[in-house]
């Protein structure tokens, strides 16, 4: 039997996109969102104010739904754990809370990864400066240090070439929960989509190559430009991975690949995910259907890409600024003009450096072809 009343935590963009897929589906879609100023508050069918952590609000949107999913990992999971404990009836999450637990958490996710012999950077533990500064002697220069929790973007992370710049980070992030790792140098970084029903069933995606700037990914290249033994790697990794966890959802898994060949797991997203938004109109099913389709209980859909070569390009606030200012008006005029490529404007109010206002989609036969286009769409975008 189909669930047909579906609740999602967090309203942003990607509560947005699943909105609009559940309207395809014909399901009825619950949001709870934060503010009425949020993306996904124009789609839903239905909404709960509170912040992602407001386990008030979520015992609301329980009411209203059969099953609760997510659009970001940042909600209180004591207070989750503690709402399903005490409902009459379970309430039912997907992915589940036991796997939020580890997927949550990167000091989690690196124990995970390590105890099932899955490829993955060394890395330390980091609650005091001892550890900070034992972790440093045993890694050496340069390091990453990574927030245990709340990092994206490029938030909650950095590059460390000496201890001074260790210590400051440290400081900066108030000395919060961390994990040191070691510096990948890595040749491309990769992702891939992964889907996984509660009977088990899998579905993976393309693989695809991401190219980051800042640490905020600016392009998805789906097929990546790899070695065809790479993709079959990532994919029995990502398989392994979603197993071994029990997952139950939508998950976007991050590699990096040095020159050699070699894989590391940089880490996975218990959710959908930027890497996967070409899949809206690059494969049959997109990621944001094949999430509705694991937690409705719907079989899930088939994934082959429907052209040769499909490029995303985000879209990321470079400025100060309203939204709605005739500039912006006019640079999404002239990218809408361009043929075979999809826009997706996410309505938000205001742009900051490095928010993700929209994502351009690009359909073509050959990656010369998609990356001219995006050339020539940043240059819109940005300036030249």
């Amino acid at each position: 039997m189909t669930r047909q009343k579906i609740g999602v935590i967090g309203g942003g963009q990607l509560a947005w996109m699943t909105a609009i897929a559940a309207k395809q589906l014909g399901l009825e879609l619950t949001v709870q969102a934060a503010s009425p100023d949020e993306p996904a508050v124009r789609s839903a069918d239905h909404l709960i104010y509170g912040k992602v952590t407001d386990a008030i609000a979520t015992a609301k949107l329980a009411k209203n739904c059969q099953v609760i999913t997510f659009e970001n990992e940042f909600v209180d999971l004591g207070a989750l754990q503690a709402l399903s404990d005490d409902s009459g009836d379970r309430i039912l999450f997907l992915p589940s809370l036991a796997t939020l637990a580890v997927s949550v958490d990167k000091l989690k996710q690196r124990q995970h990864f390590k105890h099932h012999h899955i490829p993955t950077p060394d890395f330390y533990n980091v609650e005091s400066e001892s550890e900070l500064l034992a972790a440093a002697q045993h890694l050496g220069y340069p390091l990453i240090l990574k927030a245990r929790r709340h990092g994206y973007d490029g938030k909650g992370t950095w590059v460390i070439e000496d201890e001074s710049k260790l210590r400051s980070a440290w400081d900066s992030m108030h000395r919060a929960p961390a994990i040191a790792e070691t510096f990948i140098p890595f040749e491309r970084e990769l992702a891939v989509m992964v889907a996984r029903s509660e009977s088990g069933e899998t579905t993976i995606y393309p693989v695809v190559e991401t190219l980051q700037i800042d640490q905020v990914c600016r392009r998805t290249i789906a097929p990546a430009r790899i070695d065809q033994n790479i993709a079959k790697k990532v994919k029995v990794i990502a398989q392994q991975i979603v197993e071994t966890l029990d997952a139950i959802g939508v998950f976007g898994i991050e590699l990096f690949l040095t020159a050699t060949g070699e894989l590391s797991v940089n880490e996975i997203a218990p959710r959908t995910h930027n890497s996967g938004h070409y899949t809206i109109e690059g494969c049959r099913t997109s990621q944001f259907e094949q999430l509705l389709r694991v937690v409705s209980g719907m079989p899930l859909g088939t994934v082959e890409m429907v052209a040769p070569v499909v490029v995303m390009v985000n879209l990321l606030g470079f400025e100060q600024a309203n939204c709605d200012s005739p500039e912006y008006a006019l640079k999404l005029k002239a990218i809408a003009n361009f043929d075979n490529t999809y826009l997706h404007w996410y309505g938000k109010a205001q742009s900051t450096v490095g928010r993700k206002l929209a994502h351009v989609t690009i359909l073509a036969d050959t990656y010369e072809q998609a990356i001219d286009t995006g050339d020539r769409l940043e240059n819109i975008w940005y300036g030249k």
